[in-house]
């Protein structure tokens, strides 16, 4: 399986979305093979995860962010479940885990329905379902993406692991430990 001929076919190749998903793939790849490659006793699937890594964010095209090149209806942290949704439909069940669980460092039900009692205003868009990343693959694509940026001023610049935790704090120190621990597991030298 070619990940960019999945892509291809819902994406324009000359539009602005094109170029970021597949810049921000190859990053993401890149950096997951390298935190792979450090964890060779846990036997992370590495053909997987050059797949896996590249469709990541498939869903983004269906999500309102304008600033991508995406004109779609929804709200940009719908665009994980709706990627599980597309490569759900075209066979790729273990791909699909992967785009619904990399967000955020992984979102449980209970910080879901959490956020709506605390904000008392909506309901967040998301399913109520845990999705949080399970296997190793999950976890070092998950890993991966947090070091690189979609946005034009920062797409080719790799985030630095204290810049992420700060980004991460105010989400709440459970999501800061266990981007710490992934930190831990694979950063090692």
């Amino acid at each position: 399986m070619n990940p960019i001929d999945i892509i291809d076919k819902y994406y324009k190749s000359n539009s602005r979305a094109y170029e970021i998903i597949l810049q921000h793939g190859k990053q993401v790849t890149r950096k997951a093979l390298d935190a792979a490659k450090k964890v060779p006793q846990l036997n992370p699937d590495l053909d997987f995860i050059k797949e896996a890594a590249m469709l990541h964010d498939i869903g983004m095209l269906l999500t309102n962010a304008t600033e991508l090149g995406c004109k779609g209806k929804n709200p940009y942290i719908c665009h994980g479940y709706l990627g599980r949704e597309i490569l759900e439909k075209i066979g790729l069940p273990r791909h699909a885990l992967v785009c619904e669980r990399h967000v955020g460092v992984g979102i449980c039900v209970i910080r879901i329905a959490l956020l709506v009692l605390l904000t008392c205003r909506y309901a967040l868009p998301l399913p109520k379902r845990d999705m949080l990343p399970v296997s190793i693959e999950e976890q070092i694509i998950c890993f991966a993406d947090k070091f690189f940026s979609k946005n034009r001023d920062s797409l080719k610049k790799e985030k630095s692991v204290e810049d992420i935790k700060q980004y991460l704090k105010p989400y709440g120190l459970e999501k800061v430990r266990r981007f710490q621990s992934w930190v831990d597991l694979f950063e090692r030298t």
